[in-house]
């Protein structure tokens, strides 16, 4: 069996995201059999303009996604919503129906996260991502249960992105069944 494919999309555009350090804890519980890409361009993504033919930044972002057997997307919640990046990438993908059936996993990664993930929820829905409950969380108080070295240091949310982690792969794996 080869690798599967897996676009890792952080919602921060800091660079010492915690929500970054928790994909590359999710890469290594992953284990050898995901090849994970993280996207590092959302910052750089125009705003979305239907009017427009997507410029090339978007394209390669499109690429990336069509050639990705499933997205893992962590983000925080701003301002108890989606981040205002991530969200525009999203919309970015409704035209050609990125998310379509695609396995997703979302972890909101934030202080509290509940409006924000309720919210995202409610996106990757109407665009059809495939999102399971198992498929999705919230990790509250974030920044105190990982350290630098991207080690989930808190036993419980270890246990839950563990299994987390267990139900994406999954789904990767049996996408098309």
């Amino acid at each position: 069996m080869s690798d599967k494919k897996v676009l890792a999309i952080c919602g921060s555009t800091r660079a010492q995201s915690s929500n970054k350090r928790y994909i590359e804890a999710m890469a290594r519980l992953g284990g050898a059999t995901w090849k994970v890409t993280l996207f590092d361009g959302l910052a750089g993504l125009p705003a979305f303009n239907p009017d427009l033919d997507p410029p090339s930044s978007v394209q390669d972002f499109l690429m990336l996604m069509a050639q990705a057997d499933g997205i893992l997307i962590c983000t925080p919640e701003y301002a108890m919503g989606v981040p205002g990046s991530l969200k525009n990438a999203i919309d970015w993908t409704v035209g050609v129906s990125a998310f379509s059936g695609k396995p997703t996993a979302l972890v909101t990664a934030s202080l509290a996260g509940q409006k924000g993930h309720a919210s995202l929820m409610e996106t990757l829905r109407v665009i059809e991502a495939r999102v399971t409950d198992e498929t999705q969380l919230v990790i509250g108080h974030a920044q105190t249960k990982i350290d630098v070295a991207s080690v989930i240091t808190d036993p419980d949310t270890l246990e839950r992105v563990t299994q987390l982690v267990r139900a994406f792969d999954d789904m990767l794996w049996h996408a098309s069944s």
